[in-house]
């Protein structure tokens, strides 16, 4: 046997040290990766506990028994190798679709709310339960990059994502599917008081003026009497809506609330919207992300930001970064090893492009990198310039 040739051996052969393939599809693999190196005891007998009887040694031949000792499986059907760059690429792009779909069909919903709200209603239930429907796709729901065809957010594109955000922490933590519809609802519309706000203010890139900032500050109650009127939506849904911008230590608005009075859905929807806010204002997921850590400590519960960093990752989808290889990356998706998520990579001069799961290629993340120090070319190249939103997604076989 050679020293470097693939050899199928008993479980009762496997060492620490060894890399190995297991004969078991993606969707079943507690290790998410198709090269497992085997570290302890505890993996070891975490793949005995597998339903499997063999594995396939990669690397780490040298840790096996003398040549005439090891007792080589045959197999006589081999297990095709899952392909994870193609799952990737086809799950970003899936969610892409998504996300456009959730966009566009909420505009009917935001355009009717006040002439014919139980339209309005039934539009925004069918958008929320899609949203339902595809967290629950998979056991192991992650967030992706999404963007956005315009060169800015439109309200409905940032209450998807802040949807998404809020509805990813809520399950996390193991929240109801009731009270995850809704938050989601909440989400949604929390920002459609906007729609008041004359778009000169709205839309205006330059600082506003004091009197506009205080007119700006009126859109959860405008959002809250546009629903409220129609005695369609339940009370957490309202709240959601009213108190959005609240701090827990009193400092937000309209009622400068305080902790004991912001009911859990509620804080879950404020931190998925300040998080958004913080990310359009920074235009890097990661730095909107340590802003959060440094200003808003005291203002949102620190065991929500703590889930939302698990839920987003150390290097949220969007960031660009530098890999240990050399290569620049942006990322595209979490992954459960939260340090090594999937991502699009490409050399320094933005060729060979291509999806890649670093957990499969014990590749890890350097730094993130500031987009102003990139070459035209990979700006053009990994789209650094686009805006960064969210949806849900799925690896899925």
């Amino acid at each position: 046997m050679s020293k470097t040739e693939s050899i199928n051996i008993p479980l009762s052969q496997l060492v620490v040290g060894l890399t190995v393939k297991l004969p078991i599809s993606w969707f079943n693999n507690p290790f998410f990766r198709n090269k497992v190196p085997v570290t302890s005891r505890a993996e070891i007998e975490l793949i005995n506990s597998l339903d499997i009887t063999y594995v396939t040694v990669i690397d780490g031949h040298h840790l096996l028994a003398n040549d005439e000792d090891v007792k080589e499986v045959v197999v006589e059907e081999v297990v095709a190798e899952f392909d994870i760059q193609g799952a990737i690429k086809k799950s970003v792009h899936s969610s892409q679709q998504r996300f456009n779909k959730a966009a566009s069909d909420l505009r009917p919903a935001f355009s009717k709310v006040i002439s014919d709200a139980e339209v309005s209603y039934r539009e925004s239930a069918t958008v929320v339960e899609q949203l339902m429907t595809h967290l629950n796709e998979s056991k192991q729901p992650e967030i992706v990059f999404v963007t956005s065809v315009d060169k800015e957010h439109s309200i409905t594109q940032h209450s998807v994502s802040v949807a998404v955000l809020a509805m990813m922490m809520a399950n996390s933590i193991g929240l109801s599917h009731s009270e995850l519809r809704d938050l989601a609802l909440g989400c949604v519309f929390h920002d459609v008081g906007k729609l008041k706000i004359p778009d000169a203010i709205r839309r205006k890139r330059t600082d506003l003026t004091t009197v506009e900032v205080n007119y700006m500050k009126t859109h959860p109650n405008l959002g809250y009497e546009m629903l409220d009127r129609s005695g369609l939506f339940p009370a957490s849904v309202l709240d959601i809506v009213l108190h959005h911008h609240e701090f827990l230590d009193g400092s937000g608005y309209p009622n400068k609330l305080t902790e004991i009075k912001i009911p859990k859905l509620t804080q879950i929807a404020a931190l998925a919207n300040d998080y958004a806010g913080l990310l359009m204002k920074t235009g890097s997921p990661q730095v909107a992300l340590g802003t959060l850590f440094k200003t808003r400590m005291g203002k949102h519960s620190k065991d929500l930001i703590q889930v939302l960093v698990k839920v987003l990752g150390i290097y949220p989808p969007g960031s660009i970064v530098k890999l240990s290889d050399g290569k620049i990356a942006k990322v595209m998706m979490t992954s459960p090893e939260s340090k090594q998520p999937h991502v699009y990579s490409c050399n320094d001069r933005g060729g060979q492009a291509t999806f890649r799961c670093l957990t499969d290629e014990d590749v890890t993340i350097i730094e993130t990198i500031k987009i102003e120090s990139l070459s035209e070319k990979l700006i053009s190249t990994l789209q650094a310039n686009s805006p960064v939103c969210f949806y849900i997604s799925h690896i899925i076989e």
